[in-house]
């Protein structure tokens, strides 16, 4: 799909220079971009992972305090 995004002269420059070189194209530079955004704000990552310790019987300090000590 193409969008159109207004970028100033000076991103476009720096775009540029990237992708020079990089060897790869100024669209592969801001697709790779608007994934790295993407990837930095998923929060179905945080979801996932919150409350995986509820189901277990132990303090979560406890155990911290208990694996360390084998150390």
């Amino acid at each position: 799909m193409r969008i159109l995004v207004d970028i100033v002269e000076s991103e476009l420059k720096a775009l540029d220079k990237i992708a020079k070189s990089e060897k790869v194209s100024r669209a592969s530079l801001i697709r790779k971009a608007v994934n790295d955004f993407l990837d930095r704000h998923d929060r179905t990552k945080e979801a996932e992972a919150f409350g995986l310790w509820g189901n277990r019987k132990i303090d979560g300090l406890e155990y911290q305090d208990k694996v360390r000590s084998e150390w």
